[in-house]
């Protein structure tokens, strides 16, 4: 089966966003530290979520890579990933920009939608 289009749409924008959620993770630590001389309760916090950033980018990346080669397993890889993504949007949502935080659970909900279509279950070898 030809791989559907909103998958290879999905593939690019996950290596996209993993590109992206790696270096955005890594600065989250490095800031995690400098925040632990300020204010010493919120450097667990932001370290926390800076290593679900990075773990949710690698993810990402990896699932870009199935979805890309139409492999199996990239479908189940794709609901985790889109699922951390809300759990990570939700840890955040008391910190800045709630609206944005608010488009990512949109996107990643949206996501899952689209990956639990038959069509596209079929297409990554899942029964529907």
């Amino acid at each position: 089966m030809q791989r559907p289009m909103g998958v290879t749409i999905l593939a690019i924008l996950a290596a996209i966003a993993g590109l992206l959620g790696v270096f955005g993770g890594v600065v989250l630590l490095g800031a995690s530290s400098a925040v632990s001389f300020a204010i010493p309760g919120l450097s667990g916090l932001s370290a926390l979520i800076g290593i679900g950033v990075i773990v949710q980018s690698a993810l990402l990346l990896v699932f870009a890579y199935g979805a890309w080669s139409h492999k199996p397993w990239a479908w189940m890889l794709g609901l985790v990933g889109a699922g951390l993504g809300i759990v990570l949007a939700l840890l955040q949502l008391g910190g800045s920009s709630p609206s944005s935080l608010l488009v990512n659970i949109l996107i990643d909900g949206a996501i899952i939608y689209y990956l639990f279509q038959p069509t596209i279950r079929r297409a990554f070898g899942e029964t529907a």
